[in-house]
């Protein structure tokens, strides 16, 4: 038996599992299962790779993305220079590769909606997930700052200094935190939503619930809502295919 899974903490509510499951069912994929594994401290990763016999590979989620990264034997160069890993691939030989498929999930999501001026970003958050999305931007050519709670190196903007004509001049506004998750449903970034219109884009990398706040409040205002479903869905299957390389 071949088995899959994902690595994270307090994960019962994963959309992996139930996406893989009815993967399996519906293109008739025998002999494969998908698991959680979920643990309260990376140190206890390798006990997991040492007792998990026919483990071919695993998804990587919050709080782990940049803590696995000094438990593998490789890490692909894209997920290098981004700094977190959210697929890791076990060759035949055991070796632990590292991989990031967020930036390829959030490219081919955001990027229909792109007009021409959506030339400005800011990404709320600083955790694995929001490396990712600055990495792609980066590709994309399109310039971005941090908000964070704090203002430190590389933050832009904490919540308190961000203005309207802040919201105003950054015209893609992405939700990298938890806030707005489910079962927190009330909870959103703290930022100036009367600002936003109709050229902005609101992406939340949530999708449980399929409306956060987040952008509920943008879609008040007329701008363009995304939520994190489409994105988990090119990543899972692009992990997919990394799971399956010959």
């Amino acid at each position: 038996m071949n088995k899959l899974g994902l690595l994270g903490k307090d994960i019962s509510y994963s959309f992996s599992r139930t996406y893989f499951k009815k993967k399996f069912e519906n293109e008739n994929i025998k002999n494969t299962s998908y698991e959680n594994f979920d643990i309260d401290n990376i140190d206890l990763f390798p006990s997991i790779i040492k007792n998990t016999k026919g483990l071919k590979g695993l998804n990587v989620t919050i709080p782990y993305k940049e803590q696995v990264i000094p438990f593998l034997d490789k890490v692909n160069k894209k997920a290098k220079a981004i700094g977190a890993v959210n697929t890791i691939r076990i060759t035949k030989t055991g070796k632990l590769v590292g991989y990031n498929t967020d930036c390829y999930g959030f490219k081919k999501t955001l990027k229909p909606f792109i007009k021409s001026h959506h030339k400005k970003a800011l990404i709320l958050g600083t955790g694995g997930a929001s490396k990712a999305i600055a990495y792609t931007l980066d590709e994309m050519g399109i310039t971005y700052q941090y908000v964070s709670r704090k203002l430190s190196d590389g933050v832009g903007f904490s919540y308190e200094t961000l203005t309207e004509d802040d919201i105003s001049d950054n015209q893609i506004i992405i939700n990298a935190t938890p806030l707005g998750t489910f079962p927190n449903i009330e909870d959103c970034p703290n930022i100036p939503y009367h600002a936003i219109n109709e050229k902005h884009i609101l992406f939340d990398l949530i999708y449980n619930p399929q409306e956060t706040k987040f952008l509920k409040l943008g879609n008040k205002n007329r701008a363009t809502t995304i939520n994190g479903f489409l994105m988990l869905e090119f990543q899972a299957e692009k992990a997919w295919s990394i799971w399956n390389l010959k």
